[in-house]
């Protein structure tokens, strides 16, 4: 009898006995097993990366004492710096990474999937491990924490927004490979409204608009025309990056003062909050992109599991023929989507030009619509996922920026390349199986 035979007992399901599959497909009588077989890109990804770690952080990592600040003079009440011995501290993290390798190779010769917290826990005590070493090795083995991770958020703001796009777009139904236009017209847009203006609310304002008439150009071309929507999204980042260059070319450097001057909007402190040793400047000492920023990541959660709204729009990006049957108007609901996601990516976008600096430049967006895919695929289509990811990214820009300045013996072309290096090994290996919405990239025509 196999497992999904009906039970004698009325109303009662059989058990599945160990090793066999549970009804949902999501497990097996045995939490350990999998029905269906697991690759070796996980184990095979942290096995590599936990010798590297060991021969580099461990075997060859330096004799210094590595100093990590965590309070700085303004902060509420002080807290004694982390000071951490670079060749010691290398050998035991090193090790703990191979046997979190290992397991996870353990585990694959039974064929079960590593639990979720496995790759987690691997990459925070890998990033760690090569936080040590780096600092440790530096002329001035001595770094604020609080200032790493601080700046680390504010890099990961135009990231966060951008992540926040695509998963509106693709949970219902529509790949956003236009975050990086959204982004650069948003930018372009806030500044050369905010300077005309002279108010740089104004022009985060205008930066929404703008990031939601780049996507009405993707909905109706993808979802009206149907045509292929990677293609149409490439299409978008190529002409607003040649818009917004030949703009900036012809009419800002033309007149500086009134087309690129848009001020910047100022930084908020709560009082007594912002002053709390690390937490304060991240969560109480930012400007209104940045306050939106966890705003936006909140009302998108709750918006899209939690309300009947987020059921539908869930339900048209999984299965739109069951959700048209139910009476959803599913190229409707998957138009307002884009539209809605272009509106935020655009917010995201006024970062560059109305917090960062206070201008703008040709291709200010540097390719984070980009790395704002991978923190949507690593966080797994999640938007809490997708803002923790996005950290990450954030955090790698941030500290391929501080470790030049106190002088780390690592090449600084490779530093620079940290960020992309992140995005690659993320999505290639430490995310493991993802599955996007069924129905991501499809067009629907009713019929």
């Amino acid at each position: 009898m196999s497992a999904t035979a009906t039970s004698p007992v009325p109303g009662k399901p059989i058990k599945p006995q160990q090793g066999q599959p549970q009804p949902d497909g999501t497990g097996t009588g045995t939490a350990a097993y999998s029905g269906k077989p697991v690759t070796w890109k996980l184990p095979v990804t942290l096995l590599a990366l936990a010798v590297v770690a060991f021969i580099f952080f461990g075997l060859m990592g330096p004799q210094a004492t590595a100093r990590f600040g965590v309070s700085s003079g303004g902060d509420f009440f002080q807290l004694p710096a982390i000071e951490v011995p670079a060749f010691g501290a290398g050998i035991v993290l090193s090790v703990i990474l191979l046997g979190l390798a290992g397991y996870a190779m353990f585990l694959k010769t039974r064929n079960a999937r590593p639990p979720r917290w496995l790759p987690v826990a691997f990459t925070v005590l890998f990033v760690v491990a090569f936080l040590i070493w780096v600092v440790g090795g530096a002329r001035t083995p001595s770094i604020s924490l609080a200032g790493l991770i601080a700046g680390s958020v504010t890099l990961a703001v135009p990231i966060v927004f951008g992540s926040l796009s695509g998963v509106l777009c693709e949970r219902s139904g529509v790949v956003n490979i236009a975050i990086e236009g959204q982004l650069l017209g948003g930018a372009f847009t806030a500044a050369i409204v905010a300077s005309l203006t002279q108010n740089p609310y104004l022009g985060l304002l205008a930066a929404a608009v703008a990031g939601a008439l780049v996507s009405m150009v993707l909905a109706v071309f993808s979802i009206r025309y149907v045509v292929n929507q990677i293609i149409v999204g490439v299409v978008l980042n190529v002409l607003i990056s040649g818009l917004t260059g030949f703009l900036f070319s012809t009419v800002m450097q033309a007149d500086k003062e009134m087309f690129n001057s848009p001020g910047r909007l100022p930084i908020i402190e709560i009082p007594i909050l912002s002053s709390i040793p690390v937490l304060g400047p991240i969560l109480f000492k930012q400007s209104v992109v940045g306050y939106l920023m966890y705003v936006a990541v909140a009302v998108v959660w709750i918006g899209l599991f939690k309300t009947k709204w987020g059921l539908r729009v869930r339900s048209v990006g999984e299965h739109p023929q069951a959700a048209d049957t139910l009476g959803i108007k599913v190229n409707a609901t998957r138009f307002w989507n884009v539209t809605l996601g272009g509106a935020v990516a655009g917010i995201g976008g006024s970062f560059f030009t109305l917090v960062a600096i206070d201008s703008f430049t040709k291709e200010i967006s540097g390719g984070r619509g980009f790395i704002a895919l991978a923190a949507l695929i690593l966080g797994r289509w999640n938007p809490i996922g997708a803002f923790f990811a996005a950290l990450l990214f954030g955090f790698a820009d941030n500290l391929q920026s501080i470790v030049t300045i106190i002088g780390t013996p690592v090449p600084s072309q490779f530093m620079a390349m940290l960020p992309y290096l992140v995005t690659v090994f993320a999505v290639a290996g430490l995310v493991g199986r993802s599955r996007p919405p069924a129905a991501s990239g499809i067009p629907y025509v009713k019929g």
